[in-house]
């Protein structure tokens, strides 16, 4: 039996059902290391390539496609880009990012379409998701949290997590002021004296 040296913490372990973190760091070394071969394998959307099933490992046997499709997703950002990105926030808070000098989220009839489309869907709706993966790389805008993203793509379906519902609040969310106006202290003038 030929035992492989592999990078320490890149690899799933063997107890965990699953774990969206692990691929998330498994996923941005490869494009910290320049593995664009790896990386290219994965953009191949139904490959069943070495990369595919090592990307499915993180998600054990229970979440293995889900966990391919998500590299699939993190390629396809990264085609061509020297440096990974974690991404940050939600789906939503992502969406709200997307559009171009004549508006952004709500204010973009396309990103509006775009989630509409996403959060009426009764499955995960891949289609839609590349879709917005490509349209936050084609903005050059940073992508969601692909951890968060694998996590809510897995609480999909479960009512009590309503992750369509969490998308579209937080893609409808005004922005927040100022930091400045936030931390300001509130004083009331007495005008009594």
């Amino acid at each position: 039996m030929t035992e492989h040296n592999l990078s320490p913490g890149t690899d799933p372990d063997p107890r965990v059902a699953h774990d969206s973190a692990a691929l998330t760091a498994w996923l941005t070394t490869l494009v910290r290391n320049r593995e664009y071969g790896t990386l290219a394998e994965l953009r191949r959307a139904r490959g069943g390539t070495n990369a595919h099933i090592r990307a499915g490992w993180y998600g054990g046997d229970d979440h293995r496609d889900l966990f391919e499709r998500m590299a699939f997703l993190f390629a396809i950002y990264h085609q061509g880009r020297p440096a990974p990105s974690y991404g940050y926030g939600s789906l939503g808070a992502a969406a709200r990012r997307i559009g171009d000098g004549t508006g952004r989220g709500p204010d973009n009839p396309g990103a509006q379409r775009l989630l509409d489309r996403l959060v009426a869907s009764r499955r995960v709706p891949w289609r839609h998701l590349q879709h917005a993966v490509t349209r936050l790389r084609s903005c050059e805008q940073p992508p969601p949290s692909w951890t968060q993203l694998t996590e809510d793509l897995l609480n999909w379906n479960d009512r009590k997590a309503r992750v369509a519902y969490r998308w579209s609040v937080e893609f409808h969310t005004p922005p927040a002021r100022d930091q400045k106006a936030q931390n300001a202290p509130t004083t009331r003038k007495d005008t009594t004296s």
